[in-house]
C-alpha cells in the first residue's frame, strides 16, 4: 500500500492535508493541537502504540476517502439506482460520519472561546441547525423520496407523478434553506479563516465546515441539476 504518511509525517501536518485523520488520532488519544508540531512517531512512542498499526490506518483512511472523492459516473448514462447508490454510499455516508464527529469540537471551541469571541456562538447555533435539519433531509430522502422516484422510474402513474413533482419541490426548497446557512456560516467565519493565533481545534473546525460546505455543494448539484430534472422529466 503507498504510504502517503510516514513515521516522519509531521503531525499537524498530516491533519491539515487530511483532517478525518483527526479522528483517528483522537481515538489514539494522539494530541494533534498543543502537540502538532513534532514527527508523527514520537507520539507513537509516547503512547507506546504500534507504529505499523497506526500508519496502516491512516494510509487505509486516507486511501478510501480520497477514492470516495475521486468516483466518477456518467451522469448521462446511469440509472437512478446507480444515481441514487452514488449519493447515499457517498454524500449521505459522508455526512451521517462527519456531523456527530465535527460536533464536539464546534462545542468545545466555544467552550474555551466564546467568552471573547461572541460569533463563535453563532458558529454553533447555526451548525447544530443544519446537523438536525440535514439529518432529518437524510432519512426522509432515503425511506421515502428516493423510493418514490424509483418508482416512478418502474411505474409511470399520473398519481405517483403528481408525488413526484411535490416531493422535487420540497426537497429543493430544503436544499435552498441548508445552502442559506451554509452562506451564513461562510460569512460568520470570513470565509472560514481562523483568527491570527488560533489553536489547532479551532483550525480544525473551520477547516472541516469548509470541507462539509464543498460535500454538500457537489451533493445539492447531483440532486438539483442531475436527479431531479431526470426524473421530472422523464415521468
Amino acid at each position: 500500500m503507498e504510504q502517503t504518511f510516514t513515521e516522519t509525517s509531521v503531525i499537524g501536518e498530516i491533519v491539515t492535508k487530511f483532517p478525518k485523520a483527526s479522528d483517528l488520532f483522537k481515538s489514539y488519544r494522539i494530541d494533534f493541537c498543543c502537540g502538532g508540531n513534532r514527527p508523527l512517531i514520537e507520539a507513537i512512542n509516547e503512547r507506546s502504540l504500534s507504529a505499523e498499526e497506526v500508519l496502516t490506518n491512516l494510509n487505509t483512511l486516507y486511501q478510501e476517502i480520497t477514492a470516495l472523492n475521486d468516483s466518477r459516473i456518467e451522469w448521462e448514462r446511469a440509472s437512478y439506482s446507480e444515481l441514487i447508490d452514488y449519493i447515499i454510499n457517498k454524500h449521505h455516508r459522508y455526512i451521517n460520519e462527519e456531523l456527530p464527529l465535527l460536533s464536539p469540537y464546534v462545542t468545545k471551541v466555544l467552550r474555551v472561546h466564546g467568552a471573547g469571541q461572541p460569533h463563535l456562538a453563532q458558529i454553533h447555533r447555526l451548525f447544530h441547525e443544519l446537523r438536525v435539519e440535514l439529518e432529518q433531509h437524510l432519512i426522509k430522502e432515503e425511506t421515502v423520496d428516493f423510493p418514490l422516484i424509483l418508482e416512478v422510474e418502474q411505474n409511470r402513474t399520473e398519481e405517483n407523478y403528481k408525488k413526484l413533482q411535490k416531493v422535487v419541490d420540497e426537497l429543493e426548497n430544503e436544499h435552498s434553506h441548508a445552502g442559506n446557512i451554509l452562506k451564513e456560516l461562510r460569512d460568520v467565519t470570513n470565509d472560514f479563516t481562523p483568527p491570527e493565533g488560533a489553536c489547532g481545534t479551532y483550525r480544525l473546525v473551520y477547516q472541516r465546515l469548509e470541507d462539509l460546505e464543498s460535500d454538500l455543494f457537489q451533493h445539492i448539484h447531483l440532486e438539483n441539476n442531475v436527479l431531479f430534472p431526470r426524473a421530472v422529466a422523464q415521468a
